[in-house]
Protein backbone atom coordinates (compact mmCIF):
# COMPACT_ATOMS: atom_id res chain seq x y z
CA UNK A 1 0.00 0.00 0.00
CA UNK A 2 1.26 3.42 -0.92
CA UNK A 3 0.36 5.85 1.85
CA UNK A 4 1.42 9.40 2.59
CA UNK A 5 1.82 10.55 6.17
CA UNK A 6 1.61 14.23 7.02
CA UNK A 7 4.62 14.14 9.33
CA UNK A 8 6.92 13.57 6.32
CA UNK A 9 6.11 17.06 5.00
CA UNK A 10 7.82 20.08 6.48
CA UNK A 11 5.28 22.38 8.13
CA UNK A 12 5.43 25.53 10.20
CA UNK A 13 5.30 23.33 13.28
CA UNK A 14 8.47 21.51 12.19
CA UNK A 15 10.25 24.85 11.79
CA UNK A 16 9.02 26.12 15.16
CA UNK A 17 10.05 22.82 16.73
CA UNK A 18 13.53 23.17 15.25
CA UNK A 19 13.74 26.70 16.65
CA UNK A 20 12.76 25.47 20.10
CA UNK A 21 15.37 22.70 19.97
CA UNK A 22 18.04 25.24 18.98
CA UNK A 23 17.09 27.63 21.78
CA UNK A 24 16.95 24.78 24.31
CA UNK A 25 20.42 23.53 23.38
CA UNK A 26 21.82 27.08 23.49
CA UNK A 27 20.50 27.27 27.06
CA UNK A 28 22.30 23.97 27.81
CA UNK A 29 19.08 22.21 28.74
CA UNK A 30 18.02 18.66 27.94
CA UNK A 31 14.44 17.97 26.89
CA UNK A 32 13.88 16.46 30.33
CA UNK A 33 15.27 19.50 32.13
CA UNK A 34 13.17 21.92 30.07
CA UNK A 35 10.08 19.80 30.66
CA UNK A 36 10.69 19.88 34.43
CA UNK A 37 11.02 23.67 34.43
CA UNK A 38 7.79 24.01 32.45
CA UNK A 39 5.95 21.39 34.53
CA UNK A 40 5.11 19.27 31.47
CA UNK A 41 6.08 15.80 30.35
CA UNK A 42 9.32 15.22 28.45
CA UNK A 43 7.25 13.75 25.58
CA UNK A 44 5.49 17.11 25.21
CA UNK A 45 8.79 18.86 24.53
CA UNK A 46 9.94 16.07 22.23
CA UNK A 47 6.69 16.14 20.25
CA UNK A 48 6.84 19.92 19.77
CA UNK A 49 10.49 19.83 18.69
CA UNK A 50 9.72 17.07 16.17
CA UNK A 51 6.78 19.02 14.72
CA UNK A 52 4.28 16.36 15.78
CA UNK A 53 2.51 18.66 18.23
CA UNK A 54 1.58 22.32 17.67
CA UNK A 55 3.08 24.79 20.14
CA UNK A 56 0.24 26.58 21.90
CA UNK A 57 0.39 30.37 22.22
CA UNK A 58 0.43 30.45 26.03
CA UNK A 59 3.18 27.83 26.17
CA UNK A 60 5.20 29.83 23.63
CA UNK A 61 5.08 32.81 25.99
CA UNK A 62 6.31 30.63 28.87
CA UNK A 63 9.15 29.21 26.78
CA UNK A 64 10.21 32.62 25.49
CA UNK A 65 10.50 33.87 29.06
CA UNK A 66 12.36 30.82 30.31
CA UNK A 67 14.77 30.63 27.35
CA UNK A 68 15.09 34.44 27.10
CA UNK A 69 14.27 34.39 23.39
CA UNK A 70 12.59 37.82 23.32
CA UNK A 71 9.21 36.65 22.00
CA UNK A 72 10.54 34.78 18.97
CA UNK A 73 8.43 31.67 19.58
CA UNK A 74 5.35 33.79 20.30
CA UNK A 75 5.67 35.55 16.96
CA UNK A 76 6.34 32.30 15.11
CA UNK A 77 3.17 30.69 16.49
CA UNK A 78 1.11 33.77 15.64
CA UNK A 79 2.36 33.62 12.03
CA UNK A 80 1.36 29.99 11.42
CA UNK A 81 -1.00 29.84 8.41
CA UNK A 82 -4.58 29.19 9.45
CA UNK A 83 -4.82 25.91 7.57
CA UNK A 84 -1.85 24.52 9.52
CA UNK A 85 -3.57 24.98 12.86
CA UNK A 86 -5.14 21.55 12.54
CA UNK A 87 -3.44 18.60 14.24
CA UNK A 88 -0.39 17.80 12.15
CA UNK A 89 -1.35 14.24 11.30
CA UNK A 90 -4.57 15.22 9.47
CA UNK A 91 -3.33 18.20 7.47
CA UNK A 92 -2.77 16.29 4.21
CA UNK A 93 -6.42 15.27 4.23
CA UNK A 94 -7.57 18.80 5.06
CA UNK A 95 -5.62 20.16 2.10
CA UNK A 96 -7.32 17.80 -0.35
CA UNK A 97 -10.74 18.04 1.31
CA UNK A 98 -10.95 21.78 0.69
CA UNK A 99 -10.87 21.28 -3.08
CA UNK A 100 -12.55 17.88 -3.35
CA UNK A 101 -15.27 17.46 -5.97
CA UNK A 102 -16.57 14.27 -4.34
CA UNK A 103 -16.52 13.35 -0.64
CA UNK A 104 -17.63 9.93 0.67
CA UNK A 105 -17.13 9.45 4.44
CA UNK A 106 -18.09 6.43 6.55
CA UNK A 107 -17.99 6.89 10.34
CA UNK A 108 -18.65 4.39 13.13
CA UNK A 109 -17.97 6.34 16.35
CA UNK A 110 -19.02 9.99 16.06
CA UNK A 111 -20.81 12.27 13.61
CA UNK A 112 -18.35 13.15 10.81
CA UNK A 113 -16.58 16.45 11.44
CA UNK A 114 -18.06 18.06 8.33
CA UNK A 115 -21.55 17.66 9.85
CA UNK A 116 -20.87 18.43 13.52
CA UNK A 117 -22.48 21.30 15.39
CA UNK A 118 -20.11 23.50 17.44
CA UNK A 119 -21.50 22.06 20.70
CA UNK A 120 -21.06 18.49 19.52
CA UNK A 121 -17.54 19.18 18.22
CA UNK A 122 -16.57 20.76 21.55
CA UNK A 123 -17.88 17.70 23.42
CA UNK A 124 -15.89 15.39 21.14
CA UNK A 125 -12.64 17.28 21.71
CA UNK A 126 -13.33 17.51 25.45
CA UNK A 127 -13.57 13.72 25.53
CA UNK A 128 -10.08 13.16 24.07
CA UNK A 129 -7.38 11.60 26.20
CA UNK A 130 -4.85 12.81 27.16
CA UNK A 131 -7.03 15.85 27.84
CA UNK A 132 -6.60 19.01 25.79
CA UNK A 133 -6.24 22.46 27.29
CA UNK A 134 -9.28 24.70 26.95
CA UNK A 135 -7.47 26.91 24.44
CA UNK A 136 -6.62 23.86 22.32
CA UNK A 137 -10.25 22.71 22.40
CA UNK A 138 -11.55 26.08 21.23
CA UNK A 139 -8.96 26.26 18.45
CA UNK A 140 -9.91 22.81 17.19
CA UNK A 141 -13.63 23.55 17.35
CA UNK A 142 -13.14 26.74 15.35
CA UNK A 143 -11.00 24.92 12.80
CA UNK A 144 -13.52 22.10 12.45
CA UNK A 145 -16.43 24.47 11.87
CA UNK A 146 -14.32 26.43 9.40
CA UNK A 147 -13.83 23.23 7.38
CA UNK A 148 -17.57 23.07 6.81
CA UNK A 149 -17.32 26.06 4.49
CA UNK A 150 -16.57 23.60 1.69
CA UNK A 151 -20.33 23.20 1.37
CA UNK A 152 -20.72 26.92 0.74
CA UNK A 153 -18.27 27.14 -2.12
CA UNK A 154 -19.32 26.90 -5.77
CA UNK A 155 -19.32 24.48 -7.37
CA UNK A 156 -20.22 22.53 -4.26
CA UNK A 157 -18.74 19.07 -3.69
CA UNK A 158 -21.06 16.10 -4.09
CA UNK A 159 -21.06 14.21 -0.81
CA UNK A 160 -22.58 11.11 0.72
CA UNK A 161 -22.24 10.32 4.41
CA UNK A 162 -22.62 6.85 5.95
CA UNK A 163 -23.14 6.78 9.72
CA UNK A 164 -23.62 3.91 12.13
CA UNK A 165 -26.99 4.10 13.88
CA UNK A 166 -25.27 3.77 17.27
CA UNK A 167 -23.80 7.27 16.74
CA UNK A 168 -27.31 8.71 16.82
CA UNK A 169 -27.91 7.28 20.30
CA UNK A 170 -24.64 8.13 22.02
CA UNK A 171 -25.31 11.33 24.07
CA UNK A 172 -21.94 12.97 23.53
CA UNK A 173 -22.12 16.27 25.39
CA UNK A 174 -25.49 15.34 26.89
CA UNK A 175 -29.02 14.83 25.55
CA UNK A 176 -29.50 18.48 24.64
CA UNK A 177 -26.32 18.54 22.54
CA UNK A 178 -27.30 15.28 20.87
CA UNK A 179 -30.78 16.56 20.01
CA UNK A 180 -29.36 19.69 18.38
CA UNK A 181 -26.95 17.49 16.45
CA UNK A 182 -29.78 15.25 15.24
CA UNK A 183 -31.76 18.31 14.16
CA UNK A 184 -28.75 19.52 12.20
CA UNK A 185 -28.35 16.14 10.50
CA UNK A 186 -32.03 16.19 9.57
CA UNK A 187 -31.59 19.59 7.91
CA UNK A 188 -28.56 18.28 6.05
CA UNK A 189 -30.64 15.50 4.50
CA UNK A 190 -32.56 18.16 2.57
CA UNK A 191 -29.48 19.55 0.84
CA UNK A 192 -29.51 18.55 -2.86
CA UNK A 193 -25.76 17.93 -3.01
CA UNK A 194 -25.52 15.88 0.19
CA UNK A 195 -26.71 12.34 0.85
CA UNK A 196 -27.01 10.79 4.31
CA UNK A 197 -27.44 7.08 4.98
CA UNK A 198 -27.59 5.28 8.29
CA UNK A 199 -26.27 1.78 8.87
CA UNK A 200 -28.80 0.02 11.15
CA UNK A 201 -27.36 -1.59 14.25
CA UNK A 202 -29.30 -4.81 13.68
CA UNK A 203 -27.71 -5.34 10.28
CA UNK A 204 -25.87 -8.68 10.28
CA UNK A 205 -23.68 -8.29 7.18
CA UNK A 206 -21.29 -5.35 7.29
CA UNK A 207 -18.51 -4.50 4.83
CA UNK A 208 -16.52 -2.11 7.03
CA UNK A 209 -16.20 -3.60 10.49
CA UNK A 210 -12.52 -2.74 10.29
CA UNK A 211 -13.13 0.98 10.73
CA UNK A 212 -13.99 4.40 9.26
CA UNK A 213 -12.75 5.88 6.00
CA UNK A 214 -13.18 8.86 3.72
CA UNK A 215 -12.99 8.63 -0.07
CA UNK A 216 -12.43 11.77 -2.09
CA UNK A 217 -11.89 12.89 -5.67
CA UNK A 218 -9.71 15.88 -6.50
CA UNK A 219 -10.46 18.46 -9.23
CA UNK A 220 -7.91 16.58 -11.36
CA UNK A 221 -10.00 13.42 -10.82
CA UNK A 222 -7.39 11.70 -8.69
CA UNK A 223 -8.97 9.19 -6.30
CA UNK A 224 -7.79 8.99 -2.68
CA UNK A 225 -8.76 7.32 0.57
CA UNK A 226 -8.15 8.70 4.04
CA UNK A 227 -7.88 6.19 6.87
CA UNK A 228 -7.64 7.32 10.48
CA UNK A 229 -7.08 5.33 13.66
CA UNK A 230 -5.67 5.84 17.14
CA UNK A 231 -3.14 8.70 16.76
CA UNK A 232 -2.27 7.66 13.21
CA UNK A 233 -3.63 8.47 9.77
CA UNK A 234 -2.88 7.66 6.14
CA UNK A 235 -3.70 9.11 2.77
CA UNK A 236 -3.84 6.28 0.23
CA UNK A 237 -3.45 7.11 -3.45
CA UNK A 238 -2.47 3.72 -4.90
CA UNK A 239 -5.18 3.07 -7.50
CA UNK A 240 -5.52 -0.63 -6.69
CA UNK A 241 -5.94 0.06 -2.98
CA UNK A 242 -8.33 2.96 -3.51
CA UNK A 243 -10.39 0.72 -5.80
CA UNK A 244 -10.79 -1.77 -2.93
CA UNK A 245 -12.06 1.02 -0.66
CA UNK A 246 -14.54 2.11 -3.31
CA UNK A 247 -15.82 -1.47 -3.59
CA UNK A 248 -16.17 -1.56 0.17
CA UNK A 249 -18.02 1.77 0.21
CA UNK A 250 -20.35 0.64 -2.56
CA UNK A 251 -21.26 -2.45 -0.55
CA UNK A 252 -21.85 -0.30 2.53
CA UNK A 253 -24.28 1.91 0.64
CA UNK A 254 -26.26 -1.13 -0.44
CA UNK A 255 -26.36 -2.43 3.15
CA UNK A 256 -27.35 0.88 4.78
CA UNK A 257 -30.81 2.40 4.95
CA UNK A 258 -31.82 4.42 1.92
CA UNK A 259 -31.66 8.23 2.24
CA UNK A 260 -35.46 8.32 2.60
CA UNK A 261 -35.54 5.69 5.36
CA UNK A 262 -32.61 7.42 7.05
CA UNK A 263 -34.61 10.66 7.11
CA UNK A 264 -37.54 8.84 8.69
CA UNK A 265 -35.27 7.33 11.33
CA UNK A 266 -34.01 10.78 12.26
CA UNK A 267 -37.62 12.01 12.44
CA UNK A 268 -38.46 9.12 14.76
CA UNK A 269 -35.49 9.83 17.02
CA UNK A 270 -36.36 13.53 17.20
CA UNK A 271 -39.94 12.65 18.02
CA UNK A 272 -38.82 10.45 20.90
CA UNK A 273 -36.36 12.92 22.42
Amino acid sequence: MHAAKRNKRVTSWHLIGAQLATFRKAARLTQSALADRCCVGEETIASIEQGRRPLQADFAVQLDELLETKGVLQVAVAKVPKKERFPVFVQDFIDYEQDAVTLLPYENQVVPGQLQTPEYARAVFTSLYPPLEEEQIEERVAARIDRQKIFQRKPRPMANFLLEESILHRPIGGRHVLRKQLMHLRKCTELPFLGLQIMPTDREAHAALDGPMVLLETPDHDQMAYIEGQRVSFLVDDLDEVSVFHQKYGMLRSQALSPERSMRLLDDLLGES
